[in-house]
């Protein structure tokens, strides 16, 4: 098989977000399950974290991000088309760490680092929790299972194609990584980008001003020391983010002043 044509057979059967949330499916990721299993790895995450003192539960940094995740849930749950409904959690560890995630189902996980160290407004807190919520939606989780089970699949095909199924090492390992930038790496991006848009939305419906996502990202900027180059990243660079967010941005904007 023509590497360059695999290389587009592989690109193509990750495109849709869709598709792959089907292959999931089919390989036993569905919703229920991928919700039950993050319950229980949340639930343990939160006793180990308790049992370290690492769990902030009365700080004003935490009184300040449980105000916003209470005030963006009711919405979060109107855009909730995943067929299962999300008991959403929220915990918030003690840590200089600057970072926030998302497990199935709507478990939130903030680090205090990430407000403290950026000095976020509640605004700019909003466009974390949005983005991540936004996650867990779309069920982005989800939908890199059935990806890389896709790719796993095509790579499996083209390298049995290549030589006759004589692939030495190197070949191997170039093919591997060329699924991983080609279809891997911008497939996660593309996941990102959407939870930027869906986070956009989701703050300004909730009555934040979506200009905090830009905010938010310059400051990161600032902190990393520029924006970087996204070509071997799952995440956009973060001048990306912040140029694609100001093309969203008259969208949310109208929702926004719609509120008031």
């Amino acid at each position: 098989m023509n590497k360059k044509l695999f290389l587009s057979l592989c690109a193509a059967s990750v495109m849709t977000i869709s598709g792959c949330a089907t292959v999931a499916d089919m390989a036993g990721a569905d919703t229920a399950t991928l919700n039950a299993q993050s319950a229980q790895g949340f639930n343990k995450m939160v006793q180990e974290a308790r049992g370290k003192g690492a769990l902030d539960t009365s700080s004003s940094t935490y009184n300040r991000i449980n105000a916003v995740f209470n005030r963006l849930k009711p919405y979060a749950n109107q855009m909730n088309q995943t067929g299962q409904p999300f008991s959403w959690q929220l915990a918030v560890l003690k840590s200089d760490t600057i970072n926030a995630y998302v497990a199935p189902g709507g478990k939130v996980v903030f680090y205090t680092g990430i407000v403290n160290k950026l000095n976020l407004t509640d605004a700019e807190i909003a466009a974390v929790m949005g983005h991540e919520m936004t996650h867990a939606l779309e069920e982005h989780a989800k939908s890199k299972i059935g990806a890389q089970a896709l790719t796993d699949l095509a790579l499996n095909i083209g390298l049995s194609q290549i030589n006759g199924g004589n692939v030495s090492q190197l070949g191997a390992a170039a093919a591997q990584l060329g699924t991983q930038v080609v279809v891997g790496l911008p497939y996660s991006r593309s996941l990102e980008s959407r939870a930027d848009q869906g986070g956009l939305m989701l703050m300004a419906r909730a009555g934040y001003n979506p200009n905090a996502a830009i905010t938010l990202w310059e400051k990161m900027n600032k902190l990393e020391g520029g924006g970087g180059s996204s070509f071997l990243s799952t995440h956009p660079s973060n001048s990306q983010r912040i140029g694609d967010m100001r093309k969203n941005l008259p969208a949310a904007m109208a929702v926004y002043n719609s509120r008031k």
